[in-house]
């Protein structure tokens, strides 16, 4: 089981650098009982941005984070997640919401398995997908939400280091028209993805998914 071997070699290099004095971290909740979230926030990328600045301002927190296995009304707001009968609304990663540019690492040496500027309303926008071994299993670690800059000079096979700045998080224009944030994921089967795999899922399909996707918080080891 993945989820054993990532145990054994905690902890890895941070995802995001975090100052203990300094650095505060909200739990965020963007399920139905957020009721402060209404359709007219969701509406526009320039609310909902101010409203996810807000709440880590009265909390005094740098960063917020949370959303693995969450089921998640915000989808609602793009059409990416409603297509066919039933719409995707699970979600399959952690993210951590905080100011444009952060840096972002490597937790452990891999390779670019791929990387695409997915540029749908409510898509990733920019994304980088690694690839690393541990004990002779092969698992993957999506990054998405980045700044378009952090995809030059990539090449399918390059060799990143544990600790390496790999990205930053991107702006509304380059992120898939988010408030600026990293949805980080763990994949075990790429499914012959390239550049790009689910973050939400149906909520039939749950299982599969989570299965695919174990929590990311095995490697950040960020979550309250």
């Amino acid at each position: 089981m993945l989820e054993t071997i990532l145990a054994r070699y905690q902890p890895f290099q941070p995802v995001v650098l975090l100052d203990p004095e300094v650095d505060s971290l909200l739990l965020m909740d963007f399920t139905k009982k957020n009721i402060g979230i209404t359709a007219e926030i969701l509406d526009d990328n320039q609310l909902f941005t101010k409203y996810i600045q807000q709440v880590l301002t009265d909390h005094d927190c740098t960063f917020g984070i949370g959303g693995y296995g969450e089921h998640r009304t915000i989808y609602a707001r793009s059409h990416h997640f409603s297509t066919g009968e039933e719409p995707r609304r699970l979600h399959l990663g952690i993210d951590i919401w905080g100011p444009v540019g952060t840096y972002v690492f490597a937790p452990m040496d891999g390779i670019v398995h791929s990387y695409r500027f997915n540029d749908v309303h409510g898509d990733y926008g920019a994304t980088i997908i690694l690839q690393h071994q541990l004990e002779g299993h092969t698992f993957h670690t999506l990054y998405g939400h980045l700044s378009v800059k952090d995809l030059e000079g990539l090449h399918e096979g390059m060799r990143v280091a544990a600790g390496q700045l790999i990205a930053h998080f991107g702006d509304l224009h380059e992120n898939g028209h988010w408030p600026p944030h990293l949805h980080f994921q763990i994949i075990t089967d790429m499914e012959n993805n390239k550049g790009d795999y689910p973050g939400v899922c149906r909520y039939s399909e749950r299982e599969k998914y989570l299965r695919n996707c174990p929590d990311p918080d095995l490697i950040l080891q960020l979550m309250p």
